[in-house]
């Protein structure tokens, strides 16, 4: 009877023990309050990320919020027939369009760059025999991962109209697969090199779904304006500029030189630098409608 009764109480004083430890573990408060506590836990361990710095550090050149921006971008904007651009919703909106031609040559990095330090954008129309090393190919990369639409502006830059048909197809396709290769997407954008197409060639654009594009004024290849000082005069200054002006610039030491002053020149005078993720192409208003 003894031994039953020492064992009764011993297991009687075990339990105790072990349903204090479980309180101890509990939140403290009143049972409404330790509720809130667990849920408020368990929706912090559910919000934690699996791994921690989803940007690697040789990923750390990418803009992921403007990579977001791009991909979610609708199209505010449509190209004219004389190449300029509007505002789908406010025609009235006064704004420009930067492009800069044969890239990536010797300083279109810096002017990526200086574009990003100023919170603006450009397409960078890039030809082929700037793709042809491992390097180049790099460069081009870095230019995209800034948040830049490449467009095509053919291998070789040889005039299309001296061309076959078989020629021209090539020159602008392969230069398509070229970029894909680097940055795993093909240009939207076709500008011909002298902005002198064909009929074909509009046509091999249009089956690569990409916005043919010329522009509406340009001065960096004039011998004149081949200085800093006189190139950002002439662009911001020249009776040219108007709503929706398509700029043309080319990938040229001048021009990089000159081009912060050229975008803070459009400013101080009220234009506003279109994004050209946001201009409507047969590509992205193709994706629209699926």
């Amino acid at each position: 009877m003894k031994r039953t009764l020492l064992l009764t109480i011993s297991a009687s004083i075990i339990l105790a023990g072990c349903g204090a430890a479980e309180e101890a573990q509990k939140p403290t408060g009143t049972s409404e309050e330790a509720t809130e506590q667990v849920q408020k836990q368990e929706k912090a361990a559910e919000e934690k990320p699996e791994t921690e710095g989803t940007v690697t550090a040789e990923d750390s050149s990418v803009d992921v919020s403007q990579s977001e921006e791009v991909i979610q971008a609708a199209p505010r904007y449509e190209m004219k027939s004389d190449f300029s651009i509007q505002n789908i919703d406010n025609p009235d909106e006064q704004i420009v369009l930067l492009t800069i031609d044969d890239a990536p040559d010797k300083n279109a990095l810096e002017m990526a760059k200086t574009l990003k330090d100023l919170n603006v954008k450009a397409i960078f129309f890039v030809n082929g025999h700037f793709l042809d090393t491992p390097e180049e190919g790099e460069v081009l990369k870095q230019i995209h991962q800034m948040g830049f639409p490449i467009g095509n502006h053919t291998y070789n830059h040889k005039s299309l109209r001296d061309l076959s048909e078989e020629q021209q197809r090539k020159e602008i396709v392969d230069l398509n697969d070229r970029v894909e290769e680097l940055i795993g997407e093909r240009p939207q954008f076709f500008r011909a090199p002298f902005g002198m197409n064909t009929d074909y060639s509009k046509q091999v654009a249009a089956d690569e779904k990409m916005l043919l594009m010329n522009w509406t004024y340009g001065y960096d290849w004039e011998k004149d304006y081949q200085s800093k000082e006189a190139l950002a005069d002439i662009m911001v200054n020249t009776p040219l500029l108007r709503n929706g002006a398509n700029l043309l610039m080319h990938d040229r030491q001048w021009t990089s030189a000159a081009l912060g002053d050229i975008v803070k020149g459009l400013q101080n005078k009220g234009y506003k630098i279109v994004d050209p993720a946001q201009i409507e192409t047969p590509a992205n208003k193709e994706t629209a409608a699926q």
